[in-house]
């Protein structure tokens, strides 16, 4: 099934059908037992009233059992004989012998002269005595199911076993039954309603279930709608409705907004750059072809010096174009250590053609306190890109401070330069971007020093913000997290 709603329907129908078969058992089960402990009780009574009048020496042959039919008797003795039986019992089980016909007493011994003397002598220590009188059993009586044929009539019952015993001692076993026609009756009849009502149940349920999944998914439906018509036009201007409620459609309408949203900035920042790039190099490629051209027919006349710088500034630029590409794609840093004061004395001892001196200022207050982690390759390049930012702006000065800092390492560089307008310190960082947009593109470079700085630092775990250096100049702050 590829509709939510078919599963949504029916999983809840399998749900509730599992659920309706077992409390219908449980139902069953629990009346069948009330209903056999009642069957229980009847017979019960019928085995004490029968044993009442065994246990006052009642004959056999004149006990009165009442219905028959609905209180089957068997009456046994110790030996398991049986001594009598309720009128027309044709057949019984479940009592512990199916025998109906009723035995005669086994024959008494006949008493001698030493019996006759001591039964005179009984006879006369007992003259006067009240005659002895028998018992019934207080226990709890023995219950079974069987079956009993009575008049032709063949029935399930519930049997009580009670034992009593008469005034001579002698131990009888009353079995008494109920019928269970009307326990089974009942059970039936609640069987077939069950199962009469559970089809209509299931119907309504499936029903009511796709309904509401149909009105709760309706929002998924818009939002879907809405999303292959912005794949179809590739607008990423538009927007998905967003439910007014407050449940998971709204939290996915608004994130996929906010996707669609932060989607649309990048393609425009995509848009932005390539754009920017081309015209970036247009730039480079056509003064240097230019100057080719023009060597080609006047060698006299060929910039050598020119062209190589133009092919420098192509090459730093496509380089920087590659850097971009790598970290926008998601290219994860190095995990190695290294220790930041010495990549910066690296870094500023390489840089023999500077116009103004760098001064470096270490401060490590205890050993590997300046360590950090990352790809050693992309901080140098950071160090490298702050240090030609400082070159390009300063007057006569540019310092470089590295120290520990908050679980970190901090590379400070400072200049004495313009320094940077507060309302453009977010502005520069971005790619392409340059302040002074009157100055030549030579002397400016391309924007994406900085741009490239940022970025490196973000995906190292640290920041790279900017700020004022006194009365004049910037001062630029790369902080590291410590080796994690």
């Amino acid at each position: 099934m590829r509709s939510v709603r078919a599963r949504a329907a029916l999983g809840a129908t399998v749900v509730v059908a599992l659920a309706l078969v077992a409390a219908g058992l449980a139902a069953l089960l629990v009346l069948r037992a009330n209903l056999t402990d009642q069957a229980g009780l009847q017979a019960e009574v019928a085995a004490r009233e029968t044993a009442g009048q065994l246990a006052l020496d009642v004959p056999y042959d004149r006990l009165e059992t009442g219905d028959e039919e609905d209180h089957p008797v068997q009456v046994t003795d110790e030996d398991g004989r049986v001594v009598a039986v309720s009128k027309d019992l044709e057949a019984i089980s479940g009592t512990g012998t199916d025998r109906v016909t009723p035995q005669p007493p086994p024959a008494a011994p006949e008493k001698g002269d030493d019996d006759a003397d001591r039964d005179d002598d009984d006879d006369d220590d007992g003259a006067g005595a009240d005659p002895g009188r028998g018992e019934v059993s207080t226990d709890e009586p023995d219950f079974g199911n069987g079956t009993a044929t009575v008049d032709g009539d063949r029935a399930d019952y519930r049997f009580a076993s009670v034992e009593a015993t008469d005034s001579a001692g002698l131990t009888l076993t009353v079995h008494a039954g109920a019928p269970l026609a009307a326990e089974q009756r009942a059970v039936a009849s609640v069987r077939a309603a069950m199962l009469a009502a559970l089809p209509v149940v299931l119907l309504v349920v499936a029903g009511v279930t796709w309904l509401v999944t149909r009105r709760a998914l309706r929002p998924v439906e818009d939002i879907r709608r809405e999303m292959a018509a912005i794949t179809a036009s590739e607008d990423l201007s538009r927007r998905v409705p967003e439910p007014a409620s407050r449940d998971e459609v709204a939290r996915l309408a608004r994130t996929t907004n906010e996707t669609l949203t932060a989607l649309e900035s990048s393609v425009d920042r995509q848009r932005r750059f390539v754009a920017d790039a081309s015209h970036e190099l247009r730039s480079p490629i056509a003064s240097l072809r230019t100057q080719l051209e023009v060597g080609a027919a006047h060698p006299e006349l060929l910039d050598v010096q020119g062209a190589v710088a133009d092919t420098v500034r192509l090459q730093v630029l496509a380089a920087d174009l590659l850097l971009l590409a790598r970290l926008d794609a998601g290219e994860r840093p190095g995990n190695a250590r290294l220790e930041l004061g010495a990549l910066v004395r690296e870094e500023v001892s390489q840089r023999t053609g500077d116009r103004i001196p760098v001064a470096v200022v270490v401060s490590a207050p205890e050993p590997g306190g300046l360590e950090v982690t990352g790809s050693r390759g992309q901080l140098a390049r950071v160090i490298g890109n702050l240090l030609d930012n400082a070159q390009r702006h300063a007057v006569s000065s540019v310092a470089v401070e590295v120290r520990a800092e908050r679980g970190g390492a901090v590379v400070a560089v400072t200049d004495d330069g313009a320094g940077v307008p507060e309302a453009e310190r977010t502005r520069i960082f971005e790619r392409f971007v340059r302040l002074d947009d009157a100055r030549a593109r030579d002397d400016g470079g391309a924007g994406l020093g900085l741009a490239i700085a940022r970025d490196v630092a973000t995906r190292h775990g640290g920041r790279l913000t900017v700020a004022g250096a006194g009365e004049r100049g910037a001062r630029f702050e790369l902080w590291l997290p410590g080796p994690r």
